[in-house]
């Protein structure tokens, strides 16, 4: 098991159970103690465990959840819509739309409807259905779904999406940091969401105002890596200015 994918693993435990103990750890990964306590106080440097003797607890506030997509779409409902609406305006007929999944996305893809001729590639098995009865040309990347987000990852969706270059990519993001970067839950979706900006021209995320000042477990780029961020008008001026002054086109919605 690769470094990342334990501390998923051991995330993916402090979810379910509330907590998790070293002991427990060491013994049931094969890991000697030290190795767990090393995860452990490195996860909680990200805040997304907090640490106690033997072992951790889930923090209040934290990130680290990993939220189905239905719990996500029935969060700051107003605000996903109007920042679908400012992203729509980033594209014309014709280009090659890149989207990854999550609720905030999938309201961009049905602002997308307005238009009439699109090539849209996505890894949210979804965001396909959501636009069957469309005339874009629909490409899935194929891949192993991720149940929780009805998102296809892995190694399949990785290769195919080494072989496309998209006109725009439109990123939902869990976490974001303006010295940092951009995360999410998942270490397989923050592989595919790397390569997804490999593949395009422009990195639009598309995120509402909670989302910044919180960690995640997966680092997917840092904030050079983005070219524009849309968000609702509730962000902080201290975190747009940052935002503007790493060159980031900002636009408040």
């Amino acid at each position: 098991m690769l470094i990342g994918e334990r501390r998923q693993h051991i995330l993916s435990l402090v979810h379910r159970d509330g907590r998790v103990l070293v002991s427990e750890l060491s013994e049931s990964l094969g890991i000697s103690p030290i190795t767990i306590r090393k995860d452990l106080d490195y996860l909680e440097t990200q805040g997304l465990v907090d640490r106690t003797h033997g072992g951790a607890l889930s923090p209040q506030g934290s990130t680290m959840l990993d939220p189905s997509l239905k719990e996500k779409e029935h969060h700051q409902i107003a605000e996903k819509q109007r920042i679908a609406e400012a992203a729509a305006k980033l594209v014309s007929n014709d280009q090659c739309i890149l989207l990854d999944s999550g609720s905030t996305v999938t309201m961009v893809a049905r602002a997308l409807r307005e238009f009439s001729n699109l090539t849209v590639v996505t890894n949210a098995v979804n965001i396909a259905a959501e636009l069957s009865d469309t005339n874009f040309e629909i490409i899935l990347t194929g891949g192993t779904l991720r149940k929780n987000s009805f998102s296809l990852v892995g190694p399949m969706a990785e290769d195919m999406l080494e072989q496309i270059r998209a006109d725009i990519l439109f990123l939902g993001v869990d976490g974001i940091d303006s010295k940092l970067g951009i995360m999410t839950p998942n270490v397989l979706e923050s592989r595919v969401n790397r390569a997804m900006v490999k593949a395009s021209r422009k990195v639009v995320a598309v995120c509402d105002s909670t989302k910044f000042d919180r960690s995640s477990m997966a680092l997917i780029v840092p904030p050079t890596a983005v070219h524009t961020v849309i968000t609702d008008d509730q962000i902080s001026e201290a975190n747009a200015e940052a935002l503007r002054n790493a060159g980031i086109e900002l636009i408040i919605v």
